[in-house]
């Protein structure tokens, strides 16, 4: 997908986990950062697809700017389905633009959980494809975006003792 921003802009977006429910709030339901930072390598969250009962989760295990993020994680019945998204950017035309491409993909390894991924996956393109739009239109209309916070988190001193 053509994104007319410099790719920069469209990895800082990506790489904040918690900016991510404004592209997929229309497929992904109970969004929910699972650390205090929610920025590069090591940030996680955890959620669920919008038809499946299970929870999945996902971290940030690489972050190279401007044009690589990978996410692994879990999900499924007792999160034993390996589950890894890999988005990847590219210089477009011109140096104010970059080609966004998004991998989304599950390794099950039980039979059962290998049908209920192919019939989740004919679904999940379309939800995938509509996502890439939506990040599209926030990179480019720049404004700023509604973040997810983190849930019972310590808080942090106003002041030092």
């Amino acid at each position: 997908m053509l994104i007319d921003v410099p790719r920069e802009r469209v990895f800082d977006l990506l790489a904040d986990l918690s900016l991510r429910p404004a592209v997929t709030d229309h497929f992904i339901t109970g969004f929910r950062l699972q650390r205090m930072n929610p920025r590069g390598v090591g940030a996680t969250a955890r959620f669920r697809l919008d038809r499946a009962e299970h929870w999945m989760d996902t971290a940030i295990v690489t972050a190279e700017r401007p044009h690589l993020i990978r996410e692994e994680g879990h999900g499924g019945r007792s999160n034993r389905v390996p589950v890894f998204t890999v988005w990847e950017l590219a210089e477009g035309a011109s140096p104010t633009s970059c080609e966004a491409t998004v991998t989304f993909w599950t390794e099950p390894a039980r039979l059962n959980d290998k049908l209920r991924d192919r019939i989740s996956h004919r679904r999940l393109g379309r939800d995938w494809k509509r996502a890439m739009l939506r990040l599209r239109a926030l990179a480019e209309a720049g404004t700023p975006v509604e973040r997810v916070g983190v849930a019972g988190g310590d808080r942090l001193p106003a002041f030092a003792r």
